[in-house]
């Protein structure tokens, strides 16, 4: 936290928003819920893990993704591209990418590292615009697009206004527009409720990401607590799980894992790395994730990532 919230960004440029640290943070709730969570052993007849991961079709060495971040290609005042270098670790490290609010013209700086990557945008009040992003993501072989449902908001109570550019609402129909515009997957991302989740899938999404967007709404429950519900109704449905938000240690996404998510996404724990030491950077912090994820792993008995049991987990 910069100095317990002074000010409202941190990073080069004050680019990376910082939330409050007070009760209304859920940041800080969502913290200390994961933090409250403890693991039985279970080490007879267990074995080294395999982490490998298949989403959407292709296989991917781990669960543990790169997050959508967005507008931090205008940090680099030494000419460093911080949203191509995290694509280039996740290419290097053959893990899915994601990638957040970014011009087309940087988006296909980013694709062309050939790192397979989800991009999301924003909800724009214009739908045009909106099309016009699926198609060039799709174009430049994108492995699935979608749009952040969670930020519609902004702090005065009305619709959003992001960089100049104006939000609006996203209603089933147009989720369900977005969708068949789309022919590769579509994520709703952003979803923090059983019934989102269920009218994501109902409107043809492939997949949700569970998440309060770093803290988006005041108050908002942990996305490790709503998840169990979400997975039980999306059972059966092909509709993929990803979680994140506070996901900075291989033990915090194992917790994800066991209690229902296919994958989850580390933001701000590759934050510093990334602005200090570049895509080496990301590789050294991803790596100890997947470290601790294995040992964990081995510690509870689970072989690989389609053996999690939320039994291990004491709340």
């Amino acid at each position: 936290m910069n100095e317990a919230g002074k000010s409202p960004r941190t990073g080069p440029k004050r680019l990376i928003p910082v939330t409050s640290g007070k009760a209304e943070d859920a940041n800080v709730y969502n913290r200390a819920y994961l933090d409250h969570i403890h693991v039985e052993m279970r080490v007879i007849d267990s074995i080294e893990p395999e982490l490998g991961t298949e989403l959407f079709g292709e296989q991917f060495s781990s669960p543990i993704m790169m997050p959508a971040f967005s507008h931090l290609n205008k940090v680099g005042e030494d000419g460093k591209r911080p949203m191509v270098q995290y694509a280039l670790a996740a290419k290097e490290l053959q893990l899915m990418n994601w990638v957040g609010m970014e011009e087309n013209a940087d988006y296909a700086e980013i694709a062309a590292t050939g790192a397979r990557t989800v991009r999301i945008i924003k909800p724009f009040r214009d739908h045009a615009v909106i099309l016009e992003q699926i198609d060039f993501a799709v174009r430049h072989k994108a492995i699935a697009v979608g749009i952040d449902i969670d930020h519609v908001p902004g702090k005065d109570g009305r619709y959003d206004i992001v960089d100049g550019i104006p939000m609006g609402p996203v209603t089933s129909e147009d989720l369900r527009s977005y969708v068949a515009a789309s022919p590769v997957p579509f994520v709703a991302k952003g979803v923090l409720s059983v019934q989102d989740a269920v009218k994501a899938k109902e409107a043809g999404c492939a997949a949700v990401v569970v998440s309060h967007h770093h803290g988006r709404i005041p108050f908002g429950i942990a996305p490790l607590q709503i998840l169990p519900r979400i997975r039980e109704v999306l059972a059966g449905s092909g509709v993929k799980i990803f979680v994140d938000c506070s996901m900075d240690s291989g033990y915090d996404a194992y917790k994800a894992l066991a209690l229902g998510a296919d994958a989850v996404s580390v933001g701000r724990g590759i934050l510093s790395p990334l602005l200090k030491e570049g895509t080496e950077g990301v590789k050294k912090k991803i790596r100890k994730m997947n470290e601790e994820l294995a040992e964990l792993m081995m510690y509870t008995g689970v072989g690989n990532t389609g053996e999690f049991d939320p039994t291990v987990l004491y709340f």
